[in-house]
């Protein structure tokens, strides 16, 4: 006999701290699930008939025999009685405590108002560690309830009893949609008609459909008026339940009449409920004149409802498992989740999925493959958040929306399809300009600079830094500076970039490098001696920096022997006069006036020894 607890694909489960009286769905199960149900009476005899006793037994007992093929999920226990509570019960020498109470009056023309309750609470532990066997409930215990009000006993509701229901799965059902409802509801003299709409259900076949309740203090003497339909069908299973007996203290699970003042009953209701339903409408009367025409009516409290439908639909969720943003960046880069957990069938491949950012659509996506019940499929997408929404939004992802609101696949439940997730984009501050910074020129309008100590000069940081030459480069964080410490400029004036880590994001900073002409260094002397060294007027700082430059030399009687320029520097010998022309020069001093021709600066006059 199985009876672990798996890891199945179920349940919907509604929060448990949300329950009022009226009956609502508390757990619903797809999949190959069924139930049973056992349960007792802790009356003696059928209180209607009985008046001799008021009072109720210490104990009763029902045994559990579930299918060896089967497999226990889940397992909820019942209690009832008159009054307003015992809250702590026994089950097999366990106590238990309720999970929650439910309670329910009726006025009595003669007793005045009489309160009934019932209790409930999870024990599907104890039954999976007990597994087929014997289970006494004891402990339930209403005697002072019968003792200080008088009215229960002269009114012959005195009455306790309790019932577990026990959802297990088994491979050889057919894929149900198993769906518990609870609550509590009552009819009696004053209130003769009940209507409940049974919600969130789909039926795909109706074969084998059935509904099952849990009531409390029928009586089967006092048939008046009384009936139970589904869908405006009045339902029946005869002998059991008769067309206008059906709360009447019976058990269908072991065909029981003496279950007194309960009744644990099940219907086919195949041909109550009809393919395409997703509700149904459950409707008791009682109440009617007797043949002495007396008017007679049974008080009849509902605790739950269960119903068993074949169901083969898939259930669309999806959840959010990380994003990424990048700062200063639009782009948001997902990693989701698609599941169908609570389904009955295979979620289709192509499966529409939106995502949309203050309800605004920004993207879309659809799932890959086909998804079998308890699967699912993760996927990733990349969105650009419109620059109109800022840097706060709230993310939507729903799975089954073509874009605009409608689903494409028909679900098991349609309203658990989206997830809702703030996103914080990263911003960066503002870009901080610093200043300036003037290099000498070096050639060709360019220069040598430190850019690590120009900024450390600035900034003092402990982070990492890192240059670049566009804001771009900078926020793709591509074509980094690799030898700040040496950098030469490839225009004038450059910008550099400069990004400083500062966790979640990072700081931009900015600055100009400028490459100016410095003033020139003029040697006094140089040896055309074809040695290789100092073999010409090498004036620094001036060749490919002052390109407009112009060289004059003169002897020392002030005859002009050479004129250059930036590409004809001096190399001792002349290229002017009548006489020498590309010889070398003698020994000797010579003068020179450089004229730069640069409007900061004025001409440059001085001599030069030339020496072999």
């Amino acid at each position: 006999m199985k009876f672990n607890l798996l890891s199945v694909c179920f349940v919907f489960l509604l929060p448990l701290g949300f329950f009022g009286q009226n009956i609502e769905l508390y757990q619903q199960f797809n999949g190959r699930f069924d139930y049973t149900a056992i349960g007792n009476t802790l009356n003696q005899f059928e209180n209607n008939l009985d008046q001799s006793f008021c009072s109720t037994l210490p104990s009763s007992s029902a045994s559990l025999n579930v299918s060896s093929s089967s497999t226990i999920v889940a397992a909820y226990l019942y209690w009832a009685g008159s009054g307003f509570g015992d809250t702590n019960v026994n089950l097999n020498g366990i106590s238990i405590d309720a999970l929650h109470t439910y309670t329910v009056q009726y006025n009595d023309t003669f007793n005045g108002i009489l309160t009934y309750f019932s209790c409930f609470s999870d024990v599907t532990d104890l039954v999976l560690a007990q597994g087929n066997t014997l289970y006494e409930l004891s402990n339930l215990d209403i005697s002072e309830t019968l003792a200080n009000n008088p009215g229960y006993c002269n009114n012959r509701t005195n009455f306790a009893g309790w019932s577990i229901y026990i959802v297990f799965e088994d491979d050889m059902l057919p894929l149900n949609q198993l769906s518990i409802f609870q609550g509590l509801e009552i009819i009696d003299r004053n209130v003769q008609e009940k209507t409940i709409v049974l919600d969130n259900l789909n039926v795909i076949d109706n074969q084998n459909a059935k509904i099952g309740f849990l009531a409390w203090e029928g009586d089967n003497s006092l048939n008046y008026g009384e009936s139970l339909s589904i869908n405006g069908n009045v339902l029946s299973n005869p002998p059991l339940n008769l067309v206008d007996n059906a709360f009447n203290g019976t058990n269908s699970f072991t065909n029981s009449n003496t279950f007194y003042n309960c009744d644990l009953d099940v219907y086919n209701i195949q041909d109550n409920i009809q393919i395409g339903d997703t509700s149904a409408t459950i409707r008791m009367t009682t109440g009617a004149f007797d043949s002495g025409g007396i008017f007679r009516a049974d008080l009849i409290i509902i605790n739950n409802i269960i119903t068993v439908l074949n169901s083969q639909l898939p259930d669309a969720t999806i959840t959010l498992d990380d994003y990424i943003v990048n700062c200063g960046s639009l782009v948001v880069e997902l990693d989701y989740t698609v599941f169908n957990i609570n389904a009955t069938d295979v979620l289709p491949a192509n499966t529409p999925i939106a995502f949309y950012a203050d309800n605004l659509l920004i993207g879309q996506t659809v799932t890959q493959n086909e998804i079998a019940v308890g699967n699912s499929e993760s996927g990733t997408i990349i969105l650009t958040v419109p620059d109109s929404l800022g840097a706060s939004f709230t993310l939507t992802l729903v799975v089954d929306d073509d874009g605009s609101g409608n689903g494409t696949v028909a679900e098991i439940n349609e309203d658990n399809n989206t997830n809702e997730t703030q996103i914080e984009l990263l911003t960066i501050p503002p870009i901080q300009i610093l200043p300036s910074v003037l290099g000498c020129d070096v050639g060709l309008n360019s220069a040598v600079f430190d850019l690590e100590q120009i900024f450390s000069s600035e900034i003092t940081t402990s982070e990492s830094v890192s240059f670049y030459l566009s804001l771009e480069d900078l926020q793709q964080n591509q074509f980094e500076v690799l030898t700040p410490e040496n950098f030469s400029n490839t225009v004038n004036p450059q910008t550099i970039f400069v990004k400083v880590a500062s966790p979640p994001c990072y700081k931009i900073y900015q600055f100009d490098v400028e490459v100016e002409n410095c003033p020139p260094f003029i040697p006094e002397g140089f040896s055309p001696n074809d040695d290789t060294y100092n073999d010409w007027f090498n004036i620094q700082g001036l060749y490919d920096i002052f390109e407009n430059h112009e060289l004059l030399i003169f002897n020392r009687y002030g005859t002009l022997i050479f004129e250059g320029d930036n590409s004809k520097p001096w190399d001792g010998k002349a290229n002017r006069g009548l006489n020498n022309l590309g010889k070398l020069l003698p020994v000797g001093t010579y003068y020179y006036i450089l004229n730069l021709n640069d409007p900061k600066y004025k001409s440059i006059q001085g001599w030069v020894y030339m020496n072999y």
